[in-house]
Parts: C-alpha cells; sequence; structure tokens
C-alpha cells in the first residue's frame, strides 16, 4: 500500500515539474505536499479491510468452507473469514435474523470476487433484526463470525448440511449499475470507448458489528 502511495507521488511530482517548470516555488511544492499527503490518507483508508484487526486476528485463515462442510461439528468455537453472495434473508420470531450465504474467495480487502469459484453455501445467524430488503437476494457480504456448529436444510431434492456461523462483523458491500448506452455510435470519438459500461452506484453501506 505504502508503495503504491508512493508511486503516486512520485508520478505527481514529475508531472508537476513538466507542466510548472524545474524553477518552482517552494511555496507551490509545499502546498502540492500537502495536497497529495491528503490523498495518500484517503487512499489508504478507503484500501483498508472491512473487517477490524482484532477479529482478523482471532480468525483461523487455513479453515476453508470445503473443509468446514465435512465435520462442522468439529471446528465450533473457531472463528472464520467468509463471504459471498446472499441467497435469503429470513428474521426469525427471537429477534435474530438468518442469511443464506453462496459462498465467494474474498480478495484482500475481503470484497467477495466476481468469479463463479465456489465452495458452497453456509449459514450466518446474527443477534438482531437485519432488514431483508438491505440483505436481499444478490448482495454481497463479508462475515467474520464463530461457528456453531451445522443446520440440515432441503436443497432442491436433497438434504444439504450448512455451516452455521455465529455473525461478530458483517459488511454488505454496495452495488454496481451496469448501464448499456442505446446509442453508442452516435457519433465519432476516437478516445471513447463505446458499449456496455460497469458504473459505481450509490448503494447502501451497511455495517453491523455484533457487541
Amino acid at each position: 500500500m505504502v508503495e503504491v502511495a508512493l508511486r503516486l507521488w512520485s508520478l505527481y511530482r514529475r508531472l508537476l515539474l513538466r507542466y510548472l517548470g524545474h524553477s518552482v516555488r517552494e511555496d507551490k511544492m509545499k502546498v502540492s505536499l500537502r495536497l497529495i499527503s491528503l490523498l495518500m490518507v484517503l487512499f489508504l483508508s478507503g484500501c483498508a479491510h472491512v473487517i477490524t484487526k482484532d477479529l482478523r486476528e482471532k480468525v483461523d485463515p487455513s479453515l476453508t468452507l470445503s473443509q468446514v462442510r465435512q465435520d462442522p461439528e468439529a471446528y465450533k468455537g473457531k472463528m472464520v473469514l467468509w463471504g459471498g453472495e446472499i441467497i435469503e434473508t429470513w428474521n426469525l420470531k427471537d429477534a435474530t435474523t438468518q442469511v443464506e450465504v453462496y459462498q465467494k474467495p474474498l480478495g484482500w480487502r475481503g470484497e467477495p470476487k466476481g468469479v463463479a469459484l465456489s465452495e458452497g453455501r453456509f449459514l450466518v445467524l446474527t443477534d438482531q433484526s437485519l432488514d431483508p430488503y438491505l440483505f436481499r437476494r444478490g448482495r454481497r457480504i463479508t462475515v467474520a463470525g464463530e461457528i456453531i456448529g451445522s443446520k440440515l436444510k432441503p436443497l432442491g431434492e436433497m438434504d444439504y448440511r450448512y455451516p452455521l456461523l455465529a455473525s461478530k462483523q458483517i459488511h454488505l458491500w454496495p452495488e454496481y449499475v451496469y448501464v448499456y448506452d442505446p446509442y453508442p455510435y452516435s457519433f465519432y470519438d476516437p478516445w471513447w470507448y463505446y458499449g456496455p459500461r460497469w458504473y459505481w452506484g450509490f448503494g447502501f453501506h451497511y455495517h453491523y458489528r455484533r457487541r
């Protein structure tokens, strides 16, 4: 992270010298240095892991969902860091919430990757009620939780054993907005990309940590 920030600063400094000349006054350089320092702080804060450090230190990174599914009871009490796409969210009568998740591998920030690869499904149990609209099908979450056993549920015509996590912290990721331009060739621009594009949407960011 620091290496990336330093490279950005080096690039910015070279561009500054190119456009303002090598005789840039010291006061301008000081202002520029303050500006780039602020940008570096914002950049590094935005690239931090979404799960707190104290919880990540308790996680056993060697435990995969495939491994735990073979014998969930043997891993009771272990802390794991998993994530993926929500399949369904239920509000239970005791004011808790159960979330079924389709597992996806996580990136370095803890964000589920947009790949087809998956090790299966798991359940997350929270000690408070979550809104099923916010935690709806297709939304991506990252969970730090304690393995408390398993739950057998029907999946089609078979019974599927879900590892069950007691949530310690949940991060709900913003949604992507897909926009397709129906008139991509209305004018020609050699530097313009024609066709479908991905944009960041103004998705609702939800952060829940169990006390």
